[in-house]
């Protein structure tokens, strides 16, 4: 049995933007400004454009998610990498300095760094399947069943209060919780200790 447990990165870094944490400021620097300096110098800038853009690109992403407007539907990488590319295409075209010839030399890396990215997150999820696998077999009788029946079989409390035998939908609902709670330990610990 498959549980999928993952923890969006993407929206944690961009909570972070949001309320000023330094940390994940910085890593969103860290994974993405080395790409984006690359493009930028590739295409007719320097270092310190490619940061006036990685800035004003940063400062558009806090504004939206700031103010609700941000929904991503590609990897934070992916987004900010546009942006970028958008701001710099202006900065290009308002200095009559635009060219057709885009270096697509930085578009590849992307998409070379995406696919490392990919396996990583792909081995990632993996491991936390055969945790949960592992957490779920070691969770034991009766807290594996009505978990299974509640989560995967899509019962309701009512039917899983009859089946299990509880006095009522309460009782089921409590049990539910402390088995729930146990798994997540099972699976927590188990993670921390790789």
């Amino acid at each position: 049995m498959r549980l999928i447990v993952q923890i969006p990165q993407d929206d944690i870094l961009i909570k972070g933007l949001v309320n000023n944490d330094r940390y994940c400021i910085e890593t969103i620097y860290k994974e993405n400004f080395k790409i984006i300096k690359s493009f930028i110098i590739n295409n007719k800038g320097d270092l310190n454009e490619a940061k006036d853009v990685f800035q004003e690109a940063l400062i558009l992403l806090y504004e939206k998610a700031k103010n609700g407007n941000l929904n991503l539907t590609s990897k934070l990488s992916t987004y900010l990498f546009a942006i970028c590319k958008n701001i710099w295409l202006k900065r290009l075209n308002r200095n009559n300095t635009y060219t057709t010839e885009i270096q697509e030399d930085v578009t590849s890396d992307l998409s070379e760094q995406d696919n490392i990215q990919r396996s990583e997150e792909e081995q990632e999820t993996n491991l936390k399947f055969e945790t949960m696998d592992w957490a779920m077999e070691s969770l034991g009788e009766p807290c594996r069943s009505l978990l299974q029946a509640f989560y995967i079989h899509k019962k309701d409390m009512r039917e899983i209060s009859e089946t299990f035998g509880y006095t009522n939908t309460d009782n089921a609902k409590t049990q539910k919780y402390k088995c729930l709670m146990r798994l997540k330990k099972l699976f927590f610990d188990k993670i921390k200790s790789r």
